[in-house]
């Protein structure tokens, strides 16, 4: 006895210390309503229990290890707080205190961690754990019972009135633990029978967690022979809809084994939850650092040779630099920050060869924080089941989109898609949203109700432009064949790409002659005018030009502006085409991600060049030529294979830049006023 009374000292001193009384007292006010009756009243208390620690190692050693006893002491000291202070008066017996402790953290050391690669095999005391994952389902909101009052039916049994018997929700208990029938009263024990007017409902919500490792199976990286298995999270009351599918979080949580006779199923009660994100190690490789030395007299030649040697393993230097370029920009540019603004750049490439340049975009996908091949078998978006744990509400399983959120998504060719799948792509990838129908009877609700769920990854896609889609119009200057996708599919990708094949059968031949360089000669360069840089660099490249915070220069802002509405207006007038929105915010990010590739943070001119080229070859390959003509090829005109090539690709890039801004002074009247003649 005296070791409780120390611990409840321990516990009043920390609630005192920490501002729990004054917390206790401020949620207590709400309560005071003459409206607001019930059986039992719940307080949420934040525990620090670093802070515990130092006023009492034991109360500290029993917050962290027996949460149960813990909750029991910290419900003993507020009820009576709170009837000595006389906070509420309608609370009359210690049980309709429901005390939940929030933990702010747990200590540092793999004890206290739950690796979701390895199934926990003990079945002793359950105590607070901290776990890493990622959402792969989740259900509806729900109702379970928080509280009830159970009165004896003997009615000269002092149990029957008053609040003697009260049951609250324990972590991993079933509803038929809180509210049952065959419940028998203490005293007399006659059968108790529940006051139902006086029962707390709350909100709860399940979530499968996963370990972010098991997309591995779903991506290109290298797999292992691990098996995993995905844990079921309680989210209740206040922890409700604070987790989203396909999204990072650090979870503190109790488990718990249900007994549900013949089975036992494994829970997690969560505590707490935050988001979370892994850490990269943000710097670039020596052979980088020196190239970006090497480079420094030209805005433009550090990210041509980065382009240009990128994905060497898959196709010579030289070849689809413009492919590799896109792809890069891509990875980049795809990323959320911290105010949860999604920034990405769909990418569709048209080409006669799919074979390269489905490889790489595996081999790209493989450098992506988080990558999701989509199998043409498995769900793109989301699917629906019915929930295992007795809710019997809707279980939203996340697709191959959700599950890439913050990375990339890659379709393949489009050419393997029905109708329908192509209409539902489009109609995504314009929303940024997938909405799902849950019908109301199959799933114990009374209405019908749509869900929807934000898309937040870049998508890849390629098609065959060798196969005919019938086009009326292609033969318009300048329009490349898309196999089978529409136009409009083709409108709602920020980016199109297409790979020429410029020299025929030189083409074929350098590829042929790369190929068995690779399988013949491993450890040596197989091209000795390229710079050598491994996967792993270009890795490190990518995560720390995506962490990179760029700003628009004046410079770079008017030219952007400018082309955009020039274009417009020329593209009105000779071809009704009609320049949307879209297409300023797909030149701000190309040229935001051209900044962060050459590793600036404050976007120039030079970067707002590279992005118009981009676009204007892109529009041109869906609507035909403008009035600005470039070449088809106009971020690579010419070889990169020596200084020379280097050189020329400056000079060209520097005249292209003078009929962007003679093209802009020519079609957006009073452009000389916001940009600066040269």
């Amino acid at each position: 006895m005296a070791d409780i009374l120390s611990l409840k000292e321990s516990v009043l001193v920390y609630l005192d210390r920490s501002g729990g009384l004054q917390s206790l007292a401020e949620d207590c006010k709400p309560f005071n309503d003459p409206q607001h009756t019930e059986a039992v009243y719940r307080f949420c208390i934040s525990v620090n229990p670093s802070d515990v620690i130092e006023v009492d190692p034991v109360l500290g050693d029993c917050v962290l290890h027996d949460p149960l006893r813990a909750t029991a002491l910290f419900q003993s000291v507020c009820f009576l707080a709170i009837k000595t202070l006389s906070l509420v008066e309608k609370i009359h017996t210690e049980s309709q205190v429901n005390v939940i402790l929030k933990l702010t953290h747990l200590p540092p050391f793999p004890e206290y961690m739950l690796d979701l690669c390895s199934f926990p095999r003990g079945y002793g005391l359950m105590r607070p754990v901290s776990m890493e994952g990622l959402v792969i389902a989740m259900t509806r909101v729900t109702k379970y019972t928080q509280g009830a009052r159970f009165l004896c039916i003997n009615d000269d049994c002092p149990c029957s009135t008053g609040f003697h018997h009260i049951r609250v929700h324990a972590p991993g208990a079933t509803e038929s633990a809180t509210v049952r029938n065959h419940f028998s009263c203490m005293i007399c024990s006659s059968p108790l029978k529940e006051d139902v007017k006086f029962r707390v409902l709350g909100d709860k919500q399940l979530v499968e967690l996963i370990h972010v490792r098991a997309l591995d199976g779903l991506s290109t990286h290298q797999q292992n022979s691990l098996r995993y298995q995905s844990v079921t999270l309680f989210l209740r009351d206040e922890l409700c809809n604070s987790m989203r599918i396909g999204r990072l979080y650090r979870v503190l949580g109790i488990p718990a084994h249900v007994h549900q006779w013949p089975s036992i199923t494994w829970s997690v009660e969560a505590n707490s939850v935050q988001p979370w994100e892994p850490e990269y190690p943000l710097q670039v490789s020596a052979s980088f650092q020196e190239l970006l030395k090497a480079t420094t007299g030209s805005p433009w030649r550090f990210s041509a040779i980065v382009a240009q040697c990128f994905g060497s393993d898959v196709a010579p230097p030289g070849l689809y630099s413009t492919l590799k370029l896109g792809l890069l920009l891509s990875l980049v540019q795809t990323r959320a920050d911290a105010k949860d603004k999604f920034n990405n750049l769909d990418l569709l490439v048209a080409t006669t060869d799919t074979l390269i340049v489905d490889r790489l975009m595996t081999y790209s996908l493989s450098l992506a924080c988080r990558g999701v091949r989509h199998q043409a078998s498995g769900e793109m978006f989301a699917s629906m089941s019915r929930d295992e744990h007795g809710a019997g509400t809707a279980n939203i399983h996340a697709g191959s989109a959700l599950l890439a959120t913050g990375g990339i998504c890659m379709l393949g060719d489009l050419g393997c898609y029905k109708k329908d799948r192509l209409d539902a792509i489009q109609s995504v990838l314009e929303s940024c949203t997938v909405s799902v129908f849950i019908p109301g009877k199959k799933y114990g609700e009374d209405a019908d109700q749509h869900l929807s769920f934000p898309v937040q990854c870049s998508f890849w896609a390629l098609t065959d432009a060798s196969r005919r889609s019938g086009r009326a119009d292609c033969a318009i200057l300048g329009t490349a064949e898309m196999g089978p996708v529409p136009v409009q599919l083709a409108d709602a990708f920020g980016l199109v790409i297409q790979c020429r094949d410029m020299v025929g059968e030189q083409t074929l031949l350098a590829q042929t002659i790369h190929t068995l360089q690779q399988a013949v000669q491993l450890q040596q360069p197989l091209d000795s005018s390229c710079w050598e840089f491994s996967t792993q660099d270009y890795q490190e490249l990518v995560a720390l030009a995506q962490s990179l915070q760029v700003e628009l220069s004046p410079g770079a802002e008017k030219i952007i502006h400018g082309y955009y509405m020039a274009s417009r207006r020329a593209r009105t007038q000779s071809q009704v085409v009609k320049m949307s929105v879209a297409s300023i915010k797909l030149l701000i990010s190309l040229a935001e991600a051209h900044c962060k590739l050459c590793l600036r943070t404050r976007v120039l001119e030079e970067d707002a060049v590279i992005a118009v080229l981009l676009c204007e070859n892109s529009v041109t390959l869906k609507h035909g030529a403008s009035a600005l003509v470039i070449p088809p090829d106009a971020v690579f005109p010419c070889d990169l294979g020596d200084m020379d090539g280097l050189h020329r690709r400056d000079v060209t890039l520097d005249e292209l830049h003078q009929n962007i801004l003679r093209f802009i002074y020519t079609y957006a009247p009073g452009a000389d006023t916001y940009i600066t003649e040269e």
